[in-house]
């Protein structure tokens, strides 16, 4: 038999958003259900571009009243989208939204799953796409999810036959899944993946087809529906007192940071699925109709059965540990089984069953939150047997701190039993943090190397500890990560990962520093120790014609967790210029470059990120008018942080305080992204903005999409209506409208070399429709498309200026673009 790869199964009646969350402790409804599952061997697996892409209703039906194996297979992790939580964006917006379908799979029962593609942003055809992405890379790993998970069903999100209608990537993630459907069981076919796993044959293959893909609920009904099946995904589940759809509520409420929160409903709603490869079921409510989905479908199988349906059939709900000696039977015959795939899928299953059943709780717990290679930690343990089977703890083996620990003890009924364990992190331990930002990538796909990690969700933990289990008369090997925990007076008792982190980290707070005005500036870095007792040099890398001084600095920490502040002072050229600065931390022979960030969040475990320390720095030719700027925040951006480094006083404006007293004492005001969709209160205050712009103000408003508006009516002083227009090529080319308006010539000259080296897109949400008192100032398009003239509108009203840009910079300054920069710069000195 081929080595089968570890396979993790989230339940939902188990396994948290992360092992190093609480830990669940299943009530006996939740033990049954998951016997109920145990009972059954199928799999579906969804496919889909993005994060909040899953139809929640369809994978909790599936999870939950089929009982069948199901996954998320989500091509990215949704670095390109906007962060309405927080400021991370890109890669670290990738890191929360992972943890966020995470949560998502956890709430609803499923698994989640990847491929190396990167969401770099808005994408209007798959041609686009799949050459941006390396089509064939992203093939190999949808291929390789396919080989691994062993789906009997495969169910596409998006329509593969209707390519530019929608995103790129939605439209390519279904053309890939319809490709990688006939490839999979070619042994020719990426046959590097085959020292790891078997080739495959789904059985079917289905497009997640609705009345809004027909164009309306009319058309709809009258299309042939011969070639469909359809469940009813709104059914109540009395023993949690929950229906279908109100789970999927609940998973898709944890996208948060897409502002994805969703009402719970209840009644019959109906799901279609579309035959695309593969024969139709004869029953077209049964997605496995015509497939054995019972134990016969494995040799040996139908002893193992015998067993746990009888099991399932005789469960005692008041006491659970009444099934412990068949459960034990059973598992021990699933041990014997010649499928690998499901040999691991059901001994995982089963584990978690026994251990539930008879209430075991076995917990390794470090006694601080982080520690480095090489270095001594101690580890506390707690074993607990809640019921009156025969358990003993045989023994602990941590071997990635060198404990192997012999215990041999019986665990009494609900009689705790404790144990401290000392030893050493082994020194070539890894950092814990995402295995796919560990290289750099390209602006379509990861970097990672090794194969088997490809697809999984999050780096696993190398701090783990077995417990060996004995449970009447055999021996089961429980693996458990290592966590830290604390109480906190607010939320109790808290968990956390357990980290490897490097000794040292070096952080500057700005990733972009603009040098507009003075050619020095002071450089502060932030050093941190992750060790006692620890000292060194620190010296500035930085691009060739800058100057630094001094060249180096000596520096102690004494205390683990020590921060100390040390400040270089870095002097641009004369002329125009742009590089990259790191810190380089020498300690005893050895460089430190890397700076640690952490993400902490209520809704996803907490996050440690090991990245290189680098900031951009850009001596730029900028000159400005007005100095006093006043922000009213939005869905989140830097706008505001970026303004201050090129020499504006930035005041934030709470919404309730807006008033036209209030605005007056500002020479320009500017309107965070997404401001209207987001922020209630504009709805009441956007005539005082305007009458701030009569009386002489000068009025920025950044993009908003033109759903879900808080303001639609008065947007602007004139009529004005946003679209869904937008320029995904950041290259795309740039026509100056308006050469002679004063946003173009004043104080900043602009030219096209200022739309050179734009990141992402030129922007979205353009207006579409608007009055004659706006000016277009200049237009774009994509390829193919017509010109688009509404990225920035600017109207005269009163004394004042109005200007509505859906240009992205928010996207473009924490990028360091220069020419993003100067535009805006003109923007706020209109008029002044």
């Amino acid at each position: 038999m081929r080595k089968l790869l570890s396979i993790i199964v989230f339940s939902a009646l188990f396994i948290n958003v992360a092992e190093a969350q609480q830990p669940k402790k299943p009530n006996s409804v939740e033990i049954h259900e998951a016997i109920k599952k145990l009972n059954f061997l199928g799999s579906v697996l969804y496919v889909a571009a993005h994060p909040d892409d899953e139809n929640t209703r369809l994978i909790s039906y599936m999870a939950n009243q089929v009982k069948a194996r199901t996954a998320y297979l989500s091509l990215t992790r949704g670095d390109g989208g906007q962060n309405l939580i927080g400021p991370e964006i890109r890669e670290l917006l990738g890191v929360i939204r992972t943890q966020e379908l995470l949560a998502a799979r956890n709430t609803d029962g499923g698994e989640q799953i990847f491929t190396r593609a990167n969401d770099f942003g808005y994408s209007k055809h798959p041609d686009e796409t799949l050459a941006i992405w390396d089509k064939k890379e992203v093939l190999n790993d949808v291929v390789w999810a396919i080989r691994k998970f062993q789906p009997d069903v495969i169910i596409n999100r998006f329509n593969h036959r209707t390519p530019g209608s929608t995103h790129g990537h939605h439209t390519s993630s279904a053309m890939l899944s319809v490709e990688a459907f006939d490839l999979v069981a070619d042994k020719n076919v990426y046959p590097d993946q085959l020292k790891y796993v078997d080739t495959w044959q789904p059985k079917r293959l289905f497009f997640n087809t609705s009345w809004w893909f027909y164009g309306s609920r009319e058309k709809f009904e009258k299309a042939d529906k011969s070639n469909l099946l359809e469940f009813d995904t709104g059914i109540y589940y009395p023993d949690l007192g929950l229906s279908n759809t109100e789970i999927a509520s609940l998973s898709r409420s944890q996208h948060k940071s897409q502002g994805f929160g969703s009402t719970g409903t209840r009644g019959a709603q109906t799901e279609y699925v579309e035959l695309i490869k593969g024969e139709l079921p004869k029953d077209k409510t049964n997605i496995f109709d015509g497939i054995d989905t019972s134990w016969n479908r494995v040799k040996g199988g139908k002893a193992i059965g015998d067993i746990l349906y009888q099991v399932e059939k005789d469960f005692d709900f008041k006491n659970p540990a009444a099934s412990v000696s068949e459960l034990i039977k059973a598992y021990q015959l699933i041990q014997a089984l010649e499928n690998d795939h499901w040999k691991v899928i059901k001994t995982k299953e089963i584990k978690e069953i026994i251990t539930a059943v008879t209430g075991l709780y076995i917990e390794a717990v470090a006694t601080e939150a982080y520690t480095t290679p090489n270095s001594d930690v101690t580890i506390k343990i707690e074993a607990i047997n809640r019921s009156n089977a025969t358990i003993q703890l045989k023994s602990i083996d941590i071997s990635s701190i060198g404990i192997i620990e012999n215990i041999g003890t019986s665990l009494e009924t609900n009689k705790r039993s404790n144990y401290e364990l000392k030893g050493k992190i082994i020194p070539n331990t890894k950092n814990t943090t995402p295995y796919w930002l560990n290289s750099k990538g390209t602006l379509g796909m990861y970097s990672v190397n090794d194969q088997k990690l490809i697809g999984t969700p999050e780096t696993e933990h190398q701090t783990k500890a077995i417990f060996n289990i004995e449970i009447g008369g055999v021996i089961i090997p429980y693996l458990k990560d290592i966590v830290y925990k604390t109480n906190d007076p607010v939320k109790g008792e808290v968990y956390k990962p357990f980290e490897i982190i490097p000794t040292v980290s070096a952080s500057i707070k700005d990733k972009v520093i603009i040098y507009a005005n003075n050619p020095s500036k002071q450089i502060p870095i932030t050093l941190k120790s992750s060790e006692s007792n620890i000292k060194g040099t620190i010296s500035l890398k930085r691009p060739e014609g800058w100057k630094v001084s001094p060249e180096k600095i000596d520096f102690k920490l004494a205390q683990k967790g020590e921060e100390k502040t040390v400040i270089f002072t870095l002097t641009a050229p004369q002329n125009q210029s742009e590089g990259y600065i790191s810190p380089q931390v020498n300690i005893n022979g050895k460089t430190y470059s890397d700076e640690i960030i952490n993400i902490n969040y209520d809704h996803i475990p907490y996050q440690t990120v090991v990245l290189p320390s680098e900031t951009k720095v850009v001596r730029l030719d900028i000159k400005k008018k007005g100095q006093n700027i006043g922000y009213i925040e939005g869905a989140g951006d830097v706008v505001p942080e970026s303004l201050e480094q090129i020499g504006y006083k930035v005041t934030t404006i709470s919404p309730e305080s807006i008033a036209l007293e209030t605005l007056q004492a500002f020479d320009a005001i500017v309107i965070g992204i997404r401001a209207y969709n987001t922020v209630e209160e504009l709805k009441f205050r956007q005539k005082h903005l305007l009458e701030y712009v009569k009386n002489g103000g000068n009025l920025v408003i950044q993009y908003n999409t033109n759903r879900r508006l808080k303001v639609e009516d008065n947007l602007g002083p004139y009529p004005l209506k946003l679209s869904r227009d937008r320029v995904t090529d950041e290259n795309a080319t740039i026509k100056l409208l308006a050469k002679d308006h004063a946003v173009l010539n004043t104080p900043n000259k602009i030219t096209n070399k200022d739309f050179e080296g734009w990141v992402q897109e030129r922007g979205l949400y353009f207006p579409n429709k608007w009055s004659d008192e706006y000016v277009p100032i200049i237009a774009a398009n994509d390829k193919g498309e017509s010109e688009k003239k509404g990225a920035l509108l600017i109207a005269k009203y009163g004394k004042g200026y109005y200007v509505y840009t859906g240009l992205s910079f928010f996207r473009e300054f924490p990028a360091g673009v220069s020419g993003a920069y100067r535009l805006f710069a003109n923007m706020l000195s209109l008029g002044k």
